[in-house]
């Protein structure tokens, strides 16, 4: 339940005057509350998926990074992944990549192997123990999820995709303002 209202599906009722914007239903009160309910939406949907997430990582008893690493892995089980790739993916330091997968080579979840090519480098590749168990743990749930949006028109899907790509764009472009009490340093000349 949202305590954001949502706009009626039914006319609304206008003197004369009103008749454009009755036809149109596009004015700034209404744009603002179709808006809020959108992005109420999507909060909740978003605190769905964090919970969501925070139950998978718990029931592998994992962490966010050893869940990531696990899916990028299996994303292509038969390209060559290399440590470097995964630091740079996650956007850790070495020791930290390293240390993520020394934890799941220990759970069984990986194995490194070495680069034929290479003997300097190695590859990481995910077990069949992690894929069987990524399966099992997130199956239903993208089950659920392909439920709620495979009858979906081709023009609701053409609108949810183009929204979430705008959101992406949005949520992407917010860039680290500098904080009031910093001032900016001028050079002289």
């Amino acid at each position: 339940m949202t305590d954001v209202e949502t706009t009626s599906r039914e006319p609304a009722t206008t003197a004369p005057d009103d008749e454009v914007t009755y036809w149109y239903g596009d004015e700034p009160a209404d744009r603002r509350r179709r808006s809020k309910a959108v992005l109420e939406a999507l909060r909740i949907y978003r605190a769905a998926e964090v919970a969501m997430r925070r139950r998978t990582r718990d029931s592998m008893s994992m962490g966010e990074n050893e869940l990531l690493v696990l899916r990028y892995l299996l994303r292509d089980k038969s390209r060559r992944v290399r440590p470097g790739e995964l630091t740079r993916y996650l956007g850790l330091s070495t020791a930290s990549t390293t240390a993520i997968l020394d934890r799941l080579e220990r759970s069984g979840h990986i194995v490194r192997s070495a680069n034929p090519d290479d003997r300097r480098s190695i590859f990481i590749e995910s077990t069949p123990r992690a894929d069987a168990e990524v399966r099992q743990t997130l199956g239903n749930m993208h089950d659920r999820m392909l439920a709620a949006v495979i009858d979906m028109t081709p023009e609701e899907s053409a609108a949810v995709v183009a929204f979430l790509h705008r959101m992406s764009d949005a949520v992407d472009g917010v860039a680290v303002e500098p904080s009031a009490n910093e001032t900016p340093q001028i050079e002289s000349p």
